[in-house]
């Protein structure tokens, strides 16, 4: 049951390392997805960057995700099975961390096969204040949404910027020797001519 929730889990949002050239090839070589305490990293489908899964033991199997993108951006996912967000639904939620606040913060709804949930995004310090923090809990004004143990994220944090720095290799040149003289690519829609700024 928990197992089969986690693979749902990975699956949200196309974040899971996928059987395809990008997905699988990066997963193999850095060993992902893998275990860090209660965390599970991955890489993103698209391999521009890398999460955090866990799933708590309670009513819902409440599943927090935090993703990081090589631009810094992250993204906060928080499902349950025993909710009724409807996707889509804008929501106005209090994010409370050991050090700070985030009131009226704004999030959207989503669902992900049997759990519903919410996704939202902070400025990019913010898996940084994750790290620090011991609890995160989330209100609807004054009613309660969950209350999560942070235990470990400082570790799983710190292998997540590793995961996501390994996917930040140079962007590569069109190579030189077949080009014209005007500089202009054998084939300007080969890979690296198209990363080529």
């Amino acid at each position: 049951m928990k197992f089969s929730r986690r693979l749902s889990a990975l699956s949200l949002l196309g974040l899971t390392v996928a059987l395809s050239p990008t997905g699988a090839n990066a997963a193999d070589k850095d060993g992902l997805p893998r275990k860090i305490g209660d965390w599970t990293l991955a890489v993103s489908e698209d391999g521009d960057g890398c999460f955090l899964t866990r799933i708590y033991d309670r009513p819902g199997d409440t599943t927090l995700l935090l993703g990081l993108d090589r631009d810094g951006s992250n993204h906060l996912t928080v499902l349950n099975a025993n909710w009724s967000i409807n996707p889509k639904e804008r929501l106005a939620l209090d994010f409370t961390l050991t050090g700070g606040s985030y009131p009226k913060h704004f999030a959207v709804g989503l669902a992900s096969d049997d759990q519903q949930g919410f996704v939202t995004s902070f400025e990019k310090p913010f898996p940084t204040y994750l790290a620090r923090s011991q609890t995160l809990n989330i209100a609807r004004g004054d009613v309660p949404v969950e209350r999560l143990s942070l235990a470990g994220s400082g570790a799983a944090i710190a292998a997540l910027r590793e995961c996501v720095t390994a996917r930040k290799a140079p962007l590569a040149k069109a190579t030189r020797s077949g080009d014209a003289a005007d500089g202009i690519p054998r084939d300007p829609f080969a890979k690296a001519a198209s990363r080529k700024r």
